[in-house]
């Protein structure tokens, strides 16, 4: 398994998993993703946000980070935090606890660069979804509401989202 920064060559594989993912995200839960468009992916690569983990030749799974989220977690998303957004696993890796591989990377990340928190966020009503990243070592924060303005994804017109997150120590 690597971790690399995503390329605009990963885009078309990229957009399968995200399919995929929000396909068996409503197979599992409630809700799934409404598409993302393409010139947003193409900026967080330009960026160097976007991030591939690859096993051999195959892309196994794709994240993103930020480090403010205010629309998410309102007065707390400009706190000293790295966030994770859209996690998509390839079908063929599915249970290969990738999420825990990228909280392992993503915390040594986080140290390095001083900050206090890790935090990801799904759709509320996902308890597989919610149990699982308790189980990968996020802690529960409660409930958000967003107020979705022009520019957001789709997807967060809908509903009420679950916020996780992981204090780092000795940062």
């Amino acid at each position: 398994m690597r971790i690399t920064n995503s390329s605009k060559a990963d885009i078309g594989s990229l957009f399968e998993i995200y399919d995929l993912a929000s396909a068996y995200k409503l197979e599992v839960g409630n809700k799934g993703w409404k598409g993302f468009e393409v010139a947003q992916v193409e900026k967080e690569i330009q960026e160097g946000r976007h991030y591939t983990i690859w096993e051999g030749m195959d892309i196994a799974c794709t994240f993103v980070v930020t480090y403010e989220d205010e629309a998410i977690w309102h007065e707390r998303g400009k706190d000293s935090a790295i966030y994770l957004h859209r996690i998509a696993t390839n079908p063929r890796y599915r249970g290969g606890a990738y999420v825990k591989k990228i909280l392992a990377w993503v915390k040594d990340l986080a140290t390095s660069q001083r900050l206090h928190f890790v935090r990801l966020d799904t759709h509320s009503g996902n308890d597989k979804l919610n149990r699982y990243y308790e189980e990968c070592g996020f802690e529960f924060r409660g409930i958000s509401h967003i107020v979705w303005k022009e520019g957001m994804s789709e997807h967060y017109k809908e509903g009420s989202f679950s916020l996780f997150e992981v204090v780092i120590t000795g940062s």
